[in-house]
């Protein structure tokens, strides 16, 4: 669906993308991550034609550059710096989004309403988006980023600043877009979203591609070893393994434990192992 060939793009001296390859499946959610300024946001707009790349190509579903109108119809794009008119209402917001897309009459009315009801904002549709809460404004910008049922679906940050309900409902709605045969690439920083929702994730650091896989195969590959602590009568025992539970057995065998846990590798294991702690600004 997406293919991205040996991409550069540098603004003066500054390289933010730097030799990047990726090919995104149909029917696939595609996690793109990154500490600050790994180029993701850059990234995504080479994606969608908003930028032209330096060198190397893009191409959408086999049918050539985002910078065609005809192929770029096919994408819809949620980006992390909300898209949205404050003094249109939500349904406003969507009908224009949709007439941009050549939509018109009774189609657009009832794809106005299916998207309102999808995010959940029916009852606020008459409510001018500038008076929406942050969760709100997030999912109404992804209703219009569907708004002409794009392929493929570009989604930049789409859970920054919004409150655990409206988090949630937009996982499921991404969960929803793939069960339905479009096409994901999530970009975030949250990675037990990435972990939830993404068949397989692109981890970049300083434009370049540092690890590429599903996520069981990246905590395999770089997340490291369970830590197993088990805390007797005046001792705490702490332990590194690759095999926890084998541990957890030899541990027990020592006598009666009064506590036992067992830290598994995740993705932020992962993230961290490659891009370092350091703080990023």
């Amino acid at each position: 669906m997406l293919v991205l060939d040996d991409i550069a793009k540098a603004f003066g001296s500054t390289v933010a993308v730097d030799g990047l390859s990726l090919t995104i499946e149909r029917g696939e959610v595609f996690g793109l991550l990154g500490p600050n300024g790994a180029g993701k946001t850059t990234t995504m707009s080479l994606a969608v034609g908003l930028l032209a790349p330096d060198s190397g190509s893009v191409t959408i579903a086999g049918a050539g550059s985002p910078t065609d109108p005809r192929v770029r119809r096919r994408i819809g794009l949620a980006p992390q710096a909300l898209a949205l008119y404050d003094e249109l209402t939500a349904a406003e917001n969507l009908r224009l989004f949709g007439r941009l897309y050549g939509i018109t009459g009774p189609a657009l009315t009832t794809r106005v309403d299916e998207l309102l009801e999808l995010v959940g904002l029916t009852d606020r549709r008459s409510s001018r988006a500038g008076s929406y809460s942050g969760g709100m404004k997030r999912r109404l910008n992804l209703a219009a980023a569907l708004v002409h049922e794009p392929d493929l679906v570009l989604l930049d940050e789409p859970t920054a600043g919004v409150d655990p309900q409206s988090r949630s409902r937009i996982l499921e709605l991404v969960a929803a877009i793939r069960d339905r045969g479009g096409t994901v690439v999530y970009s975030t920083h949250y990675m037990e979203e990435a972990q939830r929702v993404c068949d397989r994730v692109a981890i970049m650091d300083r434009g370049r591609l540092i690890a590429l896989g599903t996520v069981d195969e990246l905590i395999a590959q770089q997340g490291g070893r369970s830590l197993v602590t088990a805390q007797f009568a005046g001792e705490v025992r702490r332990v590194e393994t690759d095999d926890p539970v084998a541990e957890v057995a030899t541990l027990l065998a020592r006598g009666e434990a009064r506590s036992l846990s067992i830290e598994r590798p995740d993705l932020e294991s992962v993230f961290l192992a490659l891009t370092g702690r350091s703080l990023r600004d």
